[in-house]
């Protein structure tokens, strides 16, 4: 049972990033906008919430400027696709190569170091429950966090009146605009949200999960919660359950020989990326799925009309 719970933990923990960078480019792409740069974004989070946490012994100054980073990175791409008018998909791609260049070359000095945690929340007699206060009064905040955004994106998508006008404006903004809806203006905003969620996922990984600092330590989680969100069918509650699904996958190649798995380790080592592949290629296969299509907008660029 000890190991059962442990794996479950496990679990949590390795979906928590996930399901904060999944969240994140859902908002930017209900909103219209195909953001390819999430890997970047979170790589740069990454090596900026462990400096800034290395620097000030604080972890949560460390989750915030990774949080600001990660809005930074968002806006060049903002400019370049929604000022300037560049393709989506090639900026996209742009961002996560100068991410990945820019963090490998200021990182060298933060290499074989370590930072302080944030500490896990300790509820009196629900923490001590056995099995059960393990499982679900155990954690970081930032647990609970990435699912109170699932819940409250979820609720501002579908309840509150700017986020209808976001999903107006992902499915035709040619009508939104029409109508007097700045379709820039919201972009923007769900850009940098997409933004702040990654930089957030990449410092959870550095500063909560494993406190060390490492050369391309995303490791690809970037394009698998982009795979997500079409997993998700652009809905916020399955998304969470995409993540979950995915950390366990990760968490079943790092504990394979434990469970008797003989299997090769490089084999469970490609687990969760045969994983993204297989169900995307499934999603493209299904021709049952309702309400489960692409924003009409996705990736197009806007032009202004007077």
């Amino acid at each position: 049972m000890d190991l059962t719970v442990s794996i479950a933990i496990g679990i949590i923990a390795a979906a928590t990033p996930l399901v904060l960078a999944a969240l994140g480019e859902l908002v930017t792409e209900r909103s219209g906008v195909l953001n390819l740069g999430v890997e970047g974004m979170m790589i740069v989070g990454a090596l900026v919430g462990f400096a800034i946490t290395f620097t000030t012994g604080n972890p949560w100054l460390g989750l915030i400027a990774a949080i600001v980073a990660g809005i930074a990175m968002s806006m060049i791409f903002a400019v370049l696709t929604q000022a300037l008018m560049a393709n989506q998909i090639a900026s996209g791609l742009a961002l996560t190569i100068f991410g990945l260049g820019l963090t490998s070359m200021i990182g060298q000095s933060f290499m074989r170091k370590t930072v302080a945690t944030v500490p896990k929340l300790d509820v009196p007699f629900l923490s001590d429950l056995p099995i059960v206060g393990k499982l679900l009064f155990s954690h970081d905040p930032i647990v609970y966090l990435s699912i109170v955004l699932v819940i409250g994106t979820k609720w501002f998508l579908d309840r509150t009146k700017s986020g209808l006008i976001l999903r107006a404006v992902g499915e035709n903004h040619e009508a939104a605009h029409a109508i007097g809806r700045n379709v820039v203006a919201y972009r923007y905003a769900a850009i940098a949200f997409g933004g702040a969620c990654a930089g957030l996922a990449g410092a959870y990984l550095s500063v909560v999960q494993t406190q060390i600092w490492a050369e391309a330590m995303t490791a690809g989680r970037g394009w698998i919660a982009i795979a997500l969100v079409v997993f998700a069918a652009w809905q916020p509650y399955r998304a969470l359950l995409g993540a979950y699904l995915f950390g366990g996958i990760t968490i079943l190649q790092l504990h394979g020989q434990a469970l008797g798995i003989e299997v090769e380790p490089q084999l469970l080592e490609l687990l969760p990326y045969l994983a993204t592949i297989l169900v995307l290629v499934l999603i493209s296969q299904n021709r049952l799925r309702s309400n489960t299509s692409a924003p009409g907008s996705l990736g197009k660029t806007f032009y202004a009309s007077s």
